[in-house]
């Protein structure tokens, strides 16, 4: 089975969505309780919310599986992003709300995790590198925009309501400082809140292939879902929501490609 879908485009800009995969092979998917199996923690719909993307020139880069299967935004070694806080693992083991993903006795070990890391994650990395290597050779320059989206409330993971864009630069670390507030400014234009590194600043993906320096500039997007669909089951995509909050993020998408050009003239 493909376990990854590269789409190409012809712009400097690559689209990550890492948690949009929604497959479970079947002998685990069997090892899993009820409530992992409603997958309540995939980030839904978003090929479909930023599908003009593809028609404004971006690369795209999904995957089949579930982030319950191996979290691709989570560095290899397991490590903590957001040292203090409650901590979403590799091989996560509970959902955002707390219910147990696997069945008494049926967690993942450290092999199993192991060769999840090989079969899963690491193809996913390499394209990831091998696109963004294609980009800066032609391009000179390439822009990663990690695509996501979570429920506007999680109460374990932050306190209240998540603004409805959430920019993360990894405090500044993996993009150009002017190309960040570009952003947040388009983000900014329309009827939402928008913030930039606040409760999310970026996970492994923006952390680690952002290297400014090196004329790569990653920038994550955490979407509050309920702006595009309805956040309960069966997590219906609101036609409506969806294309009003897709005006934003094509200017959003519009002003990193116009920071770009701008300051890779030539």
């Amino acid at each position: 089975m493909q376990i990854r879908r590269l789409i190409q485009g012809t712009t400097p800009l690559l689209i990550s969505m890492p948690h949009m995969g929604t497959f479970l092979p079947p002998d685990l998917k069997h090892r899993m309780t009820d409530a992992a199996r409603k997958l309540p923690d995939t980030d839904w719909h978003l090929d479909r919310l930023y599908w003009f993307a593809v028609e404004m020139g971006a690369s795209v880069l999904m995957p089949t599986h579930s982030r319950y299967v191996v979290d691709l935004n989570r560095p290899p070694d397991d490590a903590s992003l957001y040292p203090g806080q409650l901590k979403t693992g590799l091989c996560p083991l509970e959902t955002f709300s707390g219910e147990k993903i696997y069945r008494e006795g049926e967690e993942p070990d450290e092999i199993e995790k192991l060769n999840r890391l090989a079969a899963y994650w690491l193809p996913y990395h390499e394209t990831l590198a091998a696109e963004l290597l294609r980009l800066k050779q032609e391009y000179g320059y390439a822009i990663l925009y990690d695509a996501h989206s979570i429920k506007s409330e999680v109460p374990r993971l932050f306190e209240g309501r998540l603004p409805d864009l959430n920019l993360g630069s990894a405090n500044g670390a993996s993009c150009a400082l002017k190309m960040a507030e570009s952003a947040l400014e388009a983000a900014s234009s329309g009827d939402y809140s928008a913030v930039l590194n606040g409760r999310f600043v970026g996970g492994y993906i923006t952390r680690h292939y952002g290297k400014p320096q090196q004329h790569i500039h990653a920038l994550q997007m955490e979407l509050a879902e309920i702006n595009y669909m309805d956040e309960n089951l069966p997590h219906h995509y609101d036609e409506n929501r969806a294309e009003k909050l897709q005006k934003v993020l094509k200017n959003v998408l519009r002003a990193l490609l116009a920071w770009g050009q701008q300051n890779y003239r030539g």
